[in-house]
């Protein structure tokens, strides 16, 4: 398939509300629980097409361990002919096994393939073609795409699913287009349906923030920062900041509030990119507080700050509106490494903000990476320095106010790591297998300040995971002075130095459910609620009520 010289889409897409679609969410194996966060991007497309009338069915696989077995049940089962799907890079292997699990049995199925890895990689393919670049990396990833879906839709679905269900849906639908067709605005987002979390079975979902039962929500979208580790530099959906009004988030709160019984207490969850990215934050905490203060609940929130922006200021709103965590991606404790990652934060800066974390009373959890351009064993040592000393700040042995996650860098599709690199012949040939090379040049005088080699992966078979379980961690990636192997056994070295040194307990999973059936697997089989979940069947109940 020559996508190269694919004609060009038309600037409107011809659009179809269907009567039935399924829409499946596959698992992350690669997570210790799987079932904390609820994927609220499938649930805004399920809420988009059950606003104009399509009957949705999701098929939710998170922590399903038999989740092929269950998926060729519901294809079996359902009405729908189209069946969408979702995948983050780590998880295409198991959705690229869902998807032929639905094809042996429904030879009529029509498959739409969307999500964070779509989009990732058509930004890439997008600035391969910039470069007059033919035959490229993101050009072979989106080949594969394409010869598995017979739609991949790539940014904001909201709206584009509409022009997947179409019989004359191009390949590739691009709503990554500023202005384009599919783009929310800032208007059109605050006009959006909310997630549809009645379509999942939202208790069995173990997340909590304080002791506090919690969901989660988004207020905004995009951080205009450019990590270079951090997918969607050449995405527009998700480096164009676009925030939601604060009465339609607080609308939400107390939406959801009410759904789960009106509790005295409830947590948040806010998984924006960065809150104080949104100029008006500390207006938005505020507001959250008078929610509260009116509704006489308690909430106990979570979420992502930039560092270099905190202030003391948003610190007292953020506690005052019942954040008691937040969390930091400071990545590194090398000041050479946050300069070759672009961090645009300095050591200096991130221990600032440490310190108004705690002045204000707010419990951080620092979320850090190893294995980056130019990372040796001295940038290593630093890191992990900086952690013991983060935590002898924080922690007492009373309090535990400081928690950490550290992982090992892996190089997406999407991200200037993965973009930028370029084939490495010599280190190719001589260890025998595709090597591709990324090096940082300093802006500040021009010379290479680190490299990061980085071994060629099949994304549909290979689990490329940036954030594992303890003991499990790979790497695929190494530098001038560390091997795969030396930058996995430093993770796991630091990982237990530092938690025994603090006495910080390490995250715990559950165990996977099995879903089993005894009754064959024809269309009169009932999935269990936690798996399968109708908007049919959902009205039927409200109307019996």
């Amino acid at each position: 398939m020559n996508i190269v010289t694919k004609p060009p889409e038309p600037e409107v897409l011809e659009t179809l509300v269907p009567d039935y679609l399924a829409l499946c969410n596959p698992p992350s194996d690669f997570l210790t629980d799987q079932r904390v966060f609820i994927n609220l991007g499938i649930l805004k497309v399920a809420s988009s097409a059950e606003a104009a009338g399509t009957i949705v069915e999701v098929l939710d696989c998170s922590g399903i361990r038999n989740y092929l077995q269950t998926t060729k049940a519901f294809a079996l089962k359902t009405k729908a002919k189209i069946f969408g799907f979702t995948a983050t890079t780590p998880q295409l292997p198991q959705v690229v096994k869902m998807i032929r699990a639905v094809r042996k049995v429904r030879s009529d199925a029509i498959i739409v393939l969307g999500g964070p890895h779509v989009t990732l990689a058509n930004g890439a393919w997008r600035e391969e073609k910039k470069k007059g670049i033919t035959k490229g990396r993101a050009a072979a990833a989106m080949r594969q795409l394409m010869r598995l879906a017979n739609v991949n839709v790539a940014g904001d679905g909201e709206d584009a699913i509409f022009a997947a269900c179409h019989p004359n849906a191009p390949k590739l639908i691009d709503a990554d287009v500023l202005k384009g067709q599919f783009w929310l605005t800032k208007e059109r987002l605050n006009k959006t349906e909310w997630p549809a979390r009645h379509l999942v079975d939202v208790d069995s979902y173990r997340y909590t923030i304080d002791g506090a039962p919690a969901l989660s929500l988004i207020a905004q979208l995009g951080c205009p920062y450019e990590c270079g580790f951090c997918g969607g530099r050449f995405t527009r959906m998700l480096r164009v900041s676009r925030t939601r009004d604060d009465a339609d988030i607080l609308a939400e709160m107390e939406h959801l509030w009410h759904m789960r019984g009106k509790p005295k207490r409830m947590g948040f969850m806010f998984y924006d990119d960065e809150l104080n990215v949104n100029p008006e934050m500390v207006r938005l905490m505020r507001a959250i507080k008078a929610l509260q203060d009116r509704l006489g609940v308690e909430f106990s929130l979570r979420g992502f700050i930039k560092s270099n922006r905190f202030t003391d200021e948003q610190a007292e709103a953020m506690y005052a509106a019942g954040f008691r965590w937040i969390l930091i991606g400071f990545e590194s404790g090398s000041e050479k490494i946050l300069i070759n990652i672009n961090k645009k934060a300095n050591r200096a800066q991130n221990t600032r903000c440490m310190e108004i974390a705690k002045k204000h009373g707010l419990k951080v959890k620092a979320l850090m990476s190893i294995g980056h351009p130019g990372e040796s064993p001295e940038t290593i040592e630093e890191t992990h320095q900086w952690l013991r000393e983060m935590a002898a700040m924080m922690n007492t042995k009373e309090e535990k106010n400081f928690d950490f996650d550290l992982t090992v860098i892996t190089a997406y599709l999407g991200t200037p790591y993965y973009d930028e690199a370029v084939q490495n012949v010599e280190l190719s040939e001589k260890l025998g297998m595709d090597i591709w090379t990324y090096t940082y040049i300093d802006r500040r005088d021009g010379k290479v300040g680190g490299r990061l080699h980085q071994i060629a992966l099949n994304y549909t078979k290979a689990i490329a995971n940036y954030k594992g379980k303890p003991g499990k961690y790979k790497a695929y990636v190494f530098t001038d002075t560390l091997t795969s192997e030396d930058i996995v056994q430093a993770r796991d070295r630091i990982e237990e130095s530092v938690r025994v040194e603090h006495d910080i307990p390490a995250n715990q999973g559950l165990a996977a459910k099995r879903y089993e059936h005894t009754i064959g697997m024809g269309p009169d089989l009932v999935l269990p609620d936690f798996v399968l979940r109708s908007s049919a069947k959902i009205k039927a109940l409200v109307a019996q009520q």
